[in-house]
């Protein structure tokens, strides 16, 4: 079964617009889902990134406009500026982390969901109660937010060297065990022909 380490963070209005495009190809190619959150921001300084604060405003312009596009092309509800963006992706990914590690529930629909209250339902997603409620709704213990916390930050900075050492730049980053990476949710089509041509 091939695998793929997913790296993102639920931060990436991008990751959100993938929607759940990654889970239905895998289920496709039976592939695993080894689902990675990390810190952005932390890449950005390591690979040559520029943080979104310190960007050209050209290149903040045509991301407005790509992202509200993109969003409508693919009737997704999205809000440019959210409430809540930014704010610390610390606590939900150790949540999607503790989730992982737990099994047992949707962990896909758990991702999905973070990232949908970021940006399509203006929540706070650093909020216990919203990831309570979240990894309740996706079968998991609402008790993860905090028995998860010591092991999610352990594996949350380990992904971000694991990232770096896997030549990962960006989010959503999709790396496969033959080394082959895909950048981008709109590079799963790729991802998926690259699949089903190996099987």
């Amino acid at each position: 079964m091939p695998k793929i380490d997913y790296f993102f963070t639920p931060l990436s209005p991008y990751t959100y617009l993938a929607g759940g495009a990654l889970e239905n190809i895998a289920e496709k190619v039976r592939a695993s889902i080894h689902y990675r959150p990390l810190d952005m921001v932390s890449l950005f300084g390591r690979t040559g990134g520029v943080a979104l604060p310190d960007r050209h405003p050209s290149r903040l312009d045509y991301r407005a406009q790509d992202l509200t596009r993109r969003a409508a092309m693919l009737n997704m509800p999205f809000h440019l500026k959210p409430a809540h963006v930014p704010t610390n992706p610390a606590p939900a990914s150790y949540a999607i982390i503790a989730a992982q590690n737990a099994g047992n529930g949707d962990l896909g629909g758990l991702v999905q969901g973070i990232l949908r209250a970021a940006w399509a339902e203006e929540k706070d997603i650093a909020s216990d109660a919203v990831l309570q409620d979240l990894l309740d709704a996706n079968g998991f213990d609402r008790s993860l937010t905090m028995s998860g916390m010591l092991s999610g930050a352990e594996t949350y900075a380990q992904n971000l060297e694991d990232a770096v050492s896997h030549g990962v730049f960006g989010a959503p980053f999709c790396v496969l065990e033959d080394g082959a990476k895909f950048w981008g949710q709109d590079r799963l089509g790729d991802l998926e022909a690259y699949l089903t041509k190996g099987s």
